[in-house]
């Protein structure tokens, strides 16, 4: 028996390739920006998500090592990701 050991989530980091991209899917016909390939992993990416969820006005979430933001942001976060340091572009619709 004993203490149940908690399970180690692995996170994921990105490639350093930064892709932003519209997604419609599964999402009731509403548009999300999708942020995928950042060099961050764990609070790091959370954090950064909080500073782009606050540039673009809107909510969003961390979800497999990428980050989803409500809205069709998909310039404005170029132009930040890119004012930023990353080698960010624009993927998809």
């Amino acid at each position: 028996m004993g203490r149940i050991k908690e399970e180690k989530v692995k996170d994921e980091v990105g490639d350093g390739n930064v892709r932003v991209r519209p997604e419609k899917k599964g999402r009731g016909g509403k548009v999300v920006t999708v942020i995928t390939g950042l060099p961050l992993a764990g609070n790091d990416l959370k954090a950064y998500a909080k500073t782009l969820k606050k540039r673009c006005g809107g909510g969003g979430a961390v979800k497999d090592g990428n980050i989803e933001l409500q809205g069709d942001h998909v310039d404005v976060m170029v132009d930040v990701l890119k004012s930023a340091g990353y080698d960010a572009k624009r993927s998809g619709g």
